[in-house]
């Protein structure tokens, strides 16, 4: 009985960040009896590898499929997915439907099952051009095997718009920890798209922050009325930096979100 009430969360953070970014949530969600897994992704965190080396979304994801094709026939996870998190899970969830009890965007890139992932990329740079994102820093690929910007946050930036709600001690440590993160463009050959068989088929919930400055909430609003049937949950005084500002809060959410479905 008590192995059937423990869940499985797997924790995939944003761009820039790695694993270290869930511990407080981690730490709460163990405490309550759940298992958890928080990963750090292609050149993130403590991954060995670096930018030049990622090709494709299947590159930098890699570490999270590996996770997932580890978990036994008949087994269900829970996908918890940060900011640009949350087109890992909706790959996840695309590639493995039938490991997955509920997938979460907190705060997160909500890709839609009627358009390319590359659509929500040109809404948000149409809505945020580089001048919003302050002090970070932009790098343009010089290869011309791979079409990709790289950014490098800025303190500022993190700050004003990311962590603007959090402790202090917690921006100090992004700021020694947060490494450079790339945009990658989708290539329709390289397999990583979603459809409404499999991602479509997989029960999704929208955590939204009110007072993400990152993804702000009329961004928020634009990604669920692309997804039409996702449950969506709220978290007041929240910033971007969710799981650092309000980790008691996000906690919660995800067991009672964990627990409305098998």
């Amino acid at each position: 009985m008590e192995e059937e009430r423990k869940k499985h969360f797997i924790l995939v953070h944003g761009m820039c960040h790695g694993a270290w970014c869930w511990y407080k949530l981690a730490t709460l969600l163990r405490s309550a009896g759940q298992r958890v897994t928080a990963l750090d992704l292609a050149a993130s965190g403590v991954h060995p590898k670096c930018l030049n080396e990622l090709r494709s979304f299947s590159d930098y994801y890699a570490p999270l499929m590996e996770a997932m094709a580890s978990i036994p026939s008949g087994e269900r996870v829970v996908l918890v997915g940060h900011s640009y998190g949350g087109y890992g899970i909706a790959l996840a969830a695309e590639k493995f439907p039938e490991k997955v009890s509920v997938a979460v965007f907190v705060s997160a890139a909500m890709p839609s099952i009627s358009a390319p992932l590359s659509t929500m990329d040109q809404e948000f740079f149409k809505r945020y051009p580089p001048e919003f994102f302050m002090d970070s820093k932009f790098f343009i690929s010089q290869d011309p095997q791979i079409c990709s910007t790289s950014i490098a946050l800025g303190p500022n930036y993190m700050k004003a718009k990311l962590y603007q709600l959090c402790p202090l001690e917690d921006l100090m440590l992004a700021t020694m920890l947060v490494r450079p993160g790339i945009w990658l463009q989708d290539d329709p050959t390289s397999g990583d798209m979603v459809t409404k068989e499999n991602y479509g088929s997989v029960s999704r919930v929208f955590i939204s922050c009110k007072e993400d400055l990152c993804l702000e909430e009329d961004f928020q609003h634009w990604m669920i009325a692309e997804s039409p049937g996702v449950e969506v949950k709220e978290i007041e005084a929240a910033d971007h930096m969710v799981m650092l500002s309000k980790p008691k809060e996000l906690c919660n959410l995800l067991l009672e979100i964990a627990n409305n479905y098998k």
